[in-house]
């Protein structure tokens, strides 16, 4: 698991690493690009000292904006490369919109209408994005891609995410479950785990404060006050059935990993201890 301060100062990659160890965590996503080393053997080095798996990495693209798939291509591409050169042939690229860049999808994250959404044409040029990314990224490193739908983006509700895996190969791109951002896109996680299980390979944990996700609809919160306001609580804080979800996961006897995803920015708690408290929560699931 790693915290991620939006507005303030990052700890560095040393102590996010050991204080992941330290409370009972066994692997990890990259992070942005340049946090932990971009060098495959200090990478490993690193991992390697504290019995870390490296899972994979996280990379937005403008998809709906065809010229921005030039250099969403060489992103993923370089990414995966690390990854792969590092010996991490399991790793997934973990393809995103470029959240939070599209004033009126992040102004109304949590309460979009289709209205904001993509045209027919945009959606072939997003979809087509995703597939050009995943096929450069597997063609090179033979790595594979799974795209994580996200609120303050173009792949936000339901309706959406439906629409986008309609569009995409399924051998190609496969999906990031993430049950926080399915509960604030208007969803049901566990009736969305189960609808979409056969396009997931890779599961992110993150709750959702139902009365802060609401507040955020009255107040016309942008996605980032949304998640100021702590929109994505710590786990078994929100509304997310995490108990019936690990439950339906072992019942498919899904293989991968499950990574806990929070934000913790300035002013709400300590990363170390919110990390310890969700790992402490997991526990009491048989994770």
């Amino acid at each position: 698991m790693l915290e991620f301060d939006l507005e303030g100062e990052s700890a560095g990659f040393e102590q996010v690493l050991d204080e992941m160890k330290e409370t009972g965590y066994a692997g990890t996503e990259l992070g942005d690009w340049g946090f932990m080393p971009a060098d495959p053997l200090a990478l490993r080095s690193e991992l390697d000292k504290r019995s870390l798996q490296l899972l994979g990495a996280f990379v937005p693209v403008a998809l709906s904006d065809r010229k921005a798939h030039t250099q969403g291509i060489d992103d993923a591409v370089k990414t995966a490369s690390l990854m792969a050169e590092a010996g991490f042939g399991d790793a997934f690229l973990v393809l995103a919109d470029n959240n939070g860049s599209v004033p009126q999808r992040t102004n109304n994250a949590g309460r979009v209408t289709p209205e904001m959404g993509l045209t027919d044409d945009d959606w072939q040029v997003f979809a087509g994005g995703a597939e050009a990314v995943a096929s450069a990224v597997r063609e090179t490193t033979g790595l594979r891609t799974a795209f994580h739908h996200h609120c303050g983006g173009y792949v936000e509700t339901p309706e959406e995410i439906e629409r986008f895996l309609e569009l995409t190969e399924p051998s190609l791109v496969g999906m990031v479950f993430d049950t926080g951002h399915y509960r604030f896109g208007g969803g049901d996680p566990l009736s969305g785990l189960r609808r979409h299980y056969e396009r997931i390979w890779h599961v992110h944990f993150k709750d959702c404060e139902d009365a802060v996700a609401g507040a955020s609809v009255q107040l016309e919160r942008d996605y980032f006050a949304s998640v100021n306001a702590g929109v994505f609580c710590e786990l078994g804080r929100g509304c997310v059935d995490f108990s019936a979800v690990t439950g339906e996961l072992r019942n498919r006897d899904y293989q991968g990993w499950i990574v806990v995803e929070q934000d913790v920015l300035p002013g709400m708690g300590n990363p170390r201890e919110c990390a310890r408290r969700n790992r402490n929560f997991l526990a009491g699931l048989g994770l």
